[in-house]
């Protein structure tokens, strides 16, 4: 079994029932299971500011799946939600990015992990560090460290939880 660490977002057609909706799904991936979500949080857009706010969160899996099989059930999953890509980091209804996917290094020119842009965004570190703060990146910094560093300078609000099924 592998241990995979999904970001989860969505801006569009009430966000928070969508990531709510995905959280649960994760859980029922072929071969998959959800071991962990962090909390909700709303965060502001990167890129054009001419969009809502986003929820955002980030759950653990274990999975059986290779990384590029579980890239195709994420992307799925977003299909089910209604995901356009109209342009980049652009509204969406669901956006999940594979984060990482236990300490593999990759490089496709579909999926490259560690996700290249998690060291730069509170959004992923922050409830990456909720649910794994010992967590250690396959380059040697720690998760904690790095989302300390990141939400001082633009912290994301955690929201109020509601009654999450158990994994």
């Amino acid at each position: 079994m592998s241990l995979a660490w999904i970001g989860l977002g969505s801006n569009l057609d009430a966000p928070r029932a969508h990531v709510e909706r995905a959280l649960d799904e994760l859980h029922h991936l072929p071969l998959t299971r959800r071991q962990h979500a962090s909390h909700l949080y709303a965060t502001r857009p990167i890129g054009p500011a001419d969009q809502p706010d986003f929820i955002n969160a980030v759950a653990q899996l274990e999975t059986r799946l290779s990384p590029l099989a579980l890239l195709d059930q994420l992307q799925a999953l977003e299909q089910r939600h209604g995901r356009v890509r109209e342009r980049r980091w652009g509204p969406r209804t669901l956006d999940l990015d594979l984060l990482l996917f236990d300490a593999q290094c990759l490089a496709t020119p579909r999926l490259t992990l560690p996700h290249p842009e998690m060291t730069q965004r509170a959004f992923v570190l922050v409830p990456l560090a909720e649910i794994a703060p010992t967590l250690v990146l396959p380059d040697g910094h720690d998760v904690a460290s790095l989302a300390a560093s990141l939400s001082e300078e633009a912290p994301p609000a955690k929201i109020p939880p509601r009654m999450l099924p158990k994994p």
